[in-house]
C-alpha cells in the first residue's frame, strides 16, 4: 500500500514524461509477439501495467536521494555542534560508519531500483525505422511506420506505433551461379533440400538458414577449406509484381599469401591416414615413439607402453581413411572422446598434403590418471538422532581392462546416536549404518551381438554394471539391502537419452520388525486409543512396555485380540476396520522384498542451455517385473506358499507392470518471465506373484516437488481421511502451472497452481475412497495454490513456497473449496532449484 501510494514520476523532471505503455499496431491488428515488441528501443518500467499495476523497481528507485552527498551535508556535515553532539553520543568512529551506511543505502536502492523511463524523441524515431526493418526482412519491402505520442498533464506518456504492412513479395525463383564443378556437380543433392521455397513469402531469416543449411552439407561432403562467407544471395525485385527472383551465388575459394590473392576451385579432400597419439601431454614432449599399432586402418602411436587396447580407441573415432572429410565426423569423434572421461582435452588437427588433396587427422590424447580417490566426512542430526558422524569414501580406476572402462568403488560407514535410546546401559553411538558399491562403466553395448546397426557408435552406447549393500541397525525397520543392475545408455540425438535396464535386481530385508509402531507412531496412537476406549486397558495406560524386550509387543497382542474376536468390537465397527487396516498395513510395510525386473526409459529434452526458457521435456518408463522369476518357478514346478505365491530365498517376489510419463513444458514471455507447466501419470498394476505392489515403487502426492498445499505422503490416496504417516498407492495423476517473474535483484517470485492425487487400481485395497473406480473419481482431485519467492544464486536457486489447500478431496463433498485456505494451514515449502 506504501508502495502504491508512491509517485511514479516524482523523479520525473519539469517537461520530461514517464513511459507507461508501448504499443504495435500492425494492419489494425494489435501486435503481442514478444520478439516484434522487444524492438521497441524504450520499454517501461518493470511491473508497468503488471502485477497490479506496480512498478516496484520504480518506487524502490524514487525512494533513493539523487543528491545524498547535499543531503548529508546541509542536515548534519555542515553543522558543526550538531557534529559534535553525534561523536559525543556515539563516537567517531560509529558516527563516519553511520553517514557511510546511509550513502551505502542510497546506493544500493539505485542499485536495486529502476530509473525512469524518459520518452526520448531520437529513440522513437530509431525504433520506427527498426520496426521498418523488421518487416521489410518478413518480405513487406513496401511497408510504411508512423508513431503517435499521447502526452498527459502529470507527466506521463503512451506511445504507439502503426505499422502499414500493404502487399507482401513471394519467392518466385532461384538461379544457382556456382563457380566451382566440383561444388556444381553436387547441387542437385544439397538444393533439393532447400527452405527456399517457391510460392512463399519472402523472410530474411530463411535465407540466413539457407546458408548455414549448404554450408554445412558441403563441409560434411569433403570441401575441407570451404566457408559460409563464399555463399551469397542476389534478389531481384524491380518490375516483377511483388515477385522475388533469387540468385543463389557460391564462388571460388579465395588464398591469400603475403603479395597476392589467387582464386581456385573448390575441391574435396579425403582423409589419407588417421593417427592417435595415445599419451601427448608435456612432460614427454621430447621422448621418441616407443610403440605402435595399426586396427582397422588407424595408426596408434605412443611414446611409452601403450595402455589402451587398440579397438577401445578407434572405436571413438568416426574420421576413416578413404573418407570424404565431414565436419559431423569430427565432432562426433570429439565427443565420443570426451565421453570417456579418460582424456584431457582431446585435440583433433588436420594436416593438409601439398601433393594432392588428401588430409592427414592426428588426433592428440592427455590421459588422465589412472587412480582418484575421494574423501567426504560429514556431521549431521536428524529427527531420529542427535548427532550423528559419516565418512564416505571413493576409488575411481580408469581403463582398468585396458578398454577404456572406469570402475568406481565407494563405501559408507556411519554411526549416530539415537533420541529414543532408553537404555542408560547401551552403547552411545547406537546407530549404525554401513554400505558399499561397485560400478564398471564399458564405453560400449557389452553384448555377445553385434548391435552397431541397430545402436550405432555415434550414439554413445555404453553399458553400467552396478552393484551395492547397505545395512542399517536401530534405523526405522533395521533394513539389509542388495541391490544389481545391468544397463545399456545411448543417445541418438543431442536431445534423446535412452536407457535400458536389462536386469534390476533388488533385495530388501527388514531385521527390526518389532519396532513398527516405534517408526509408526501415528498409527500406534490410533490402536491405544481404541483400546483405552474399549477398556481394553486403562486411560492412563499404554499398549507400549518398556521392560519387554519387545516393548510394542501389547499392541501386537491386542491387534490379535481385536480380529479374533476376544475383545467388544465386531467386524463392523469402524474401530474394528481400523485395527483390521493398521495391521494388512503393517504387513505390508514390515514384508520383504525381492524384485527382478527389466525397464525402458526414454528422454527427449529440448532445452538447449541452462539460459533456455522456451523448451520442452518428455519423459517416459516402462518397467516389467517378476516375469523371468514366474516362468522358471513355473517351469521348474516349484511349490507355492501358503498366500499361493512363489518364492525365491524364502521370500515372494513381485511381480507387476508399471509406467510413468512425464512432460514439462517452459513458455518464455519475455523480460524474465516464464510461465511453466507440467503433466504427470503413473500406474502400477500387480498380477501373477503379486496382489499388491513393493512400498519402494508405489507412488506419493505432496511434498515440495509435488502438491506444494500438503506435505509429502500426506495427501489421498483418493479422498480417504488417513493419519498415516506414508500415504501411497499405485496411481498417479499430477498437474501443475507455475508463472515466474523477476522481483527485484536476484530475487524471484512466482504463483502457481498444483492438482493431482493417488489412489488404488486393480489390487488388493477395497476401501472405496481410496479406489480410482471410474472417471467419477477424478473429482477427488485435489488442488493446491499458492505463492512463492526465489533467489537465484546463478549456480542454483534457493526456494520458498506457500501452498494452501483450495479443493480438499478429505472434506465432504458439499464442503471442499476453499474450507483451510488460510496461512495457519498452509504448508510452507523450502527447497533447492525449480519443482519441475
Amino acid at each position: 500500500m506504501m508502495l502504491s501510494s508512491c509517485n511514479v514520476v516524482k523523479r520525473v523532471k519539469d517537461g520530461e514524461h514517464l513511459i507507461i505503455n508501448n504499443s504495435i499496431v500492425a494492419d489494425s491488428v494489435h501486435v503481442s509477439d514478444e520478439r516484434i515488441n522487444n524492438i521497441i528501443s524504450q520499454k517501461v518500467n518493470s511491473g508497468m501495467r503488471r502485477f497490479f499495476s506496480t512498478p516496484l523497481k520504480l518506487h524502490i528507485y524514487n525512494l533513493a536521494r539523487p543528491n545524498i552527498d547535499s543531503i548529508l551535508n546541509a542536515n548534519i556535515l555542515s553543522d558543526s555542534t550538531k557534529v559534535k553532539r553525534r561523536i559525543a553520543l556515539l563516537s567517531k568512529k560509529q558516527f563516519n560508519k553511520q553517514i557511510e551506511l546511509r550513502r551505502n543505502f542510497n546506493a544500493w536502492l539505485k542499485r536495486t531500483g529502476e530509473a525512469p523511463v524518459i520518452y526520448d524523441e531520437d529513440k522513437t524515431i530509431k525504433t520506427a525505422k527498426n520496426l521498418r526493418k523488421y518487416y521489410y526482412s518478413k518480405g513487406w519491402f513496401n511497408n510504411e511506420v508512423t508513431y503517435d505520442v499521447e502526452k498527459d498533464s502529470n507527466k506521463l506518456a503512451k506511445v504507439t506505433y502503426k505499422v502499414t504492412k500493404k502487399k507482401p513479395y513471394i519467392l518466385d525463383s532461384l538461379r544457382p551461379i556456382i563457380s566451382s564443378s566440383a561444388i556444381d556437380s553436387v547441387y542437385p543433392k544439397f538444393i533439393s533440400s532447400t527452405l527456399l521455397k517457391k510460392g512463399e513469402q519472402f523472410d530474411e531469416q530463411n535465407y540466413e538458414n539457407e546458408r548455414e543449411r549448404i554450408n554445412t552439407y558441403l563441409r560434411n561432403t569433403g570441401f575441407y577449406h570451404f566457408g559460409q562467407d563464399y555463399i551469397r544471395f542476389e534478389m531481384d525485385t524491380i518490375s516483377t509484381n511483388h515477385k522475388v527472383h533469387t540468385d543463389l551465388i557460391i564462388a571460388n575459394r579465395t588464398i591469400r599469401g603475403d603479395d597476392s590473392t589467387t582464386t581456385t576451385p573448390f575441391k574435396i579432400y579425403k582423409i589419407k591416414e588417421v593417427n592417435i597419439y595415445t599419451d601427448d601431454n608435456f612432460n614427454n614432449r621430447f621422448k621418441a615413439i616407443s610403440d605402435t599399432a595399426t586396427y582397422k586402418g588407424i595408426n596408434l602411436y605412443s611414446k611409452e607402453k601403450l595402455r589402451f587396447r587398440p579397438k577401445a580407441l578407434t572405436d571413438a573415432v568416426f574420421i576413416n581413411k578413404g573418407d570424404n572429410y565431414s565436419d559431423l565426423a569430427r565432432s562426433r569423434t570429439s565427443r565420443y572422446l570426451n565421453d570417456l572421461q579418460m582424456f584431457r582435452y582431446p585435440n583433433i588437427d588436420f594436416v593438409e598434403n601439398e601433393t594432392d588433396t588428401t588430409l592427414i587427422a592426428n588426433i592428440f590424447l592427455e590421459p588422465k590418471k589412472k587412480y582418484s580417490l575421494s574423501f567426504d566426512p560429514e556431521i549431521n542430526t536428524s529427527n531420529i538422532q542427535t548427532i550423528g558422524f559419516s565418512f564416505s569414501t571413493g576409488l575411481k580406476i580408469r581403463n582398468v581392462f585396458r578398454g577404456a572402462e572406469t570402475l568406481e568403488i565407494s563405501g559408507i560407514a556411519a554411526i549416530g546416536a539415537s533420541k529414543t535410546r532408553n537404555e542408560l546401559e547401551s552403547s552411545f553411538f547406537d546407530i549404525n549404518e554401513f554400505g558399499g558399491n561397485i560400478r564398471l562403466t564399458i564405453p560400449r553395448l557389452f553384448s555377445p551381438f553385434n548391435t552397431d546397426k541397430i545402436i550405432p557408435k555415434y550414439m554413445s552406447p555404453s553399458t553400467i554394471i552396478n552393484l551395492s549393500a547397505t545395512s542399517q541397525q536401530n534405523i526405522g525397520l533395521d533394513k539389509q539391502a542388495i541391490s544389481g543392475v545391468f544397463s545399456y545408455n545411448w543417445y541418438p540425438s543431442s536431445t534423446v537419452t535412452n536407457n535400458l535396464e536389462l536386469f534390476n535386481v533388488n533385495f530388501v530385508k527388514n531385521l527390526n520388525t518389532s519396532n513398527y509402531f516405534g517408526v509408526y507412531t501415528n498409527s500406534f496412537s490410533s490402536l491405544n486409543s481404541i483400546a483405552q476406549d474399549i477398556n481394553y486397558i486403562g486411560s492412563d495406560e499404554s499398549l507400549y512396555d518398556s521392560s519387554l524386550s519387545d516393548s510394542y509387543a501389547p499392541a501386537d497382542v491386542f491387534i490379535n485380540d481385536v480380529l479374533a474376536g476376544n475383545t467388544s468390537l465386531t467386524s463392523n465397527d469402524d474401530d474394528f476396520l481400523t485395527v483390521n487396516n493398521i495391521e494388512e498395513r503393517k504387513e505390508r510395510l514390515t514384508e520383504n522384498n525381492l524384485i527382478f525386473s527389466t525397464s525402458f526409459d526414454y528422454k527427449k529434452d529440448k532445452r538447449k542451455n541452462i539460459f533456455d526458457n522456451d523448451f520442452s521435456v518428455f519423459k517416459i518408463r516402462f518397467e516389467l517385473a517378476g516375469n523371468l522369476l514366474s516362468s522358471i518357478s513355473s517351469i521348474a514346478g516349484t511349490s507355492k506358499n501358503d498366500a499361493g505365491n512363489y518364492e525365491v530365498f524364502g521370500v515372494a517376489f513381485s511381480q507387476y507392470f508399471k509406467t510413468e510419463i512425464d512432460y514439462v513444458k517452459y513458455v518464455d514471455l519475455g523480460r524474465k518471465n516464464v510461465l511453466a507447466f507440467r503433466s504427470y501419470a503413473g500406474i502400477a498394476i500387480p498380477y501373477g506373484n503379486s496382489n499388491s505392489i513393493p512400498f519402494a515403487e508405489s507412488f506419493f502426492a505432496g511434498g515440495p516437488n509435488d502438491n506444494r498445499a500438503w506435505t509429502a505422503y500426506n495427501l489421498g490416496p483418493g479422498s480417504s481421511k488417513t493419519t498415516n504417516e506414508f500415504n501411497e498407492a499405485n496411481f498417479k495423476i499430477h498437474l501443475s502451472a507455475e508463472q515466474r517473474f523477476s522481483l527485484f535483484g536476484a530475487f524471484q517470485g512466482a504463483i502457481f497452481v498444483d492438482a493431482g492425487n493417488i489412489w488404488n487400481v486393480l489390487d488388493n485395497v477395497t476401501e472405496d475412497a481410496a479406489t480410482f473406480t471410474n472417471f467419477n473419481s477424478l473429482k477427488d482431485i485435489a488442488v493446491g495454490s499458492g505463492f512463492g519467492i526465489r533467489y537465484d544464486f546463478d549456480f542454483f536457486v534457493l526456494r520458498f513456497d506457500i501452498g494452501l489447500k483450495t479443493y480438499d478431496p478429505s472434506q465432504s463433498d458439499n464442503n471442499r473449496w476453499f474450507r483451510e485456505y488460510n496461512f495457519r494451514n498452509a504448508v510452507y515449502n523450502i527447497g533447492i532449484n525449480y519443482p519441475f
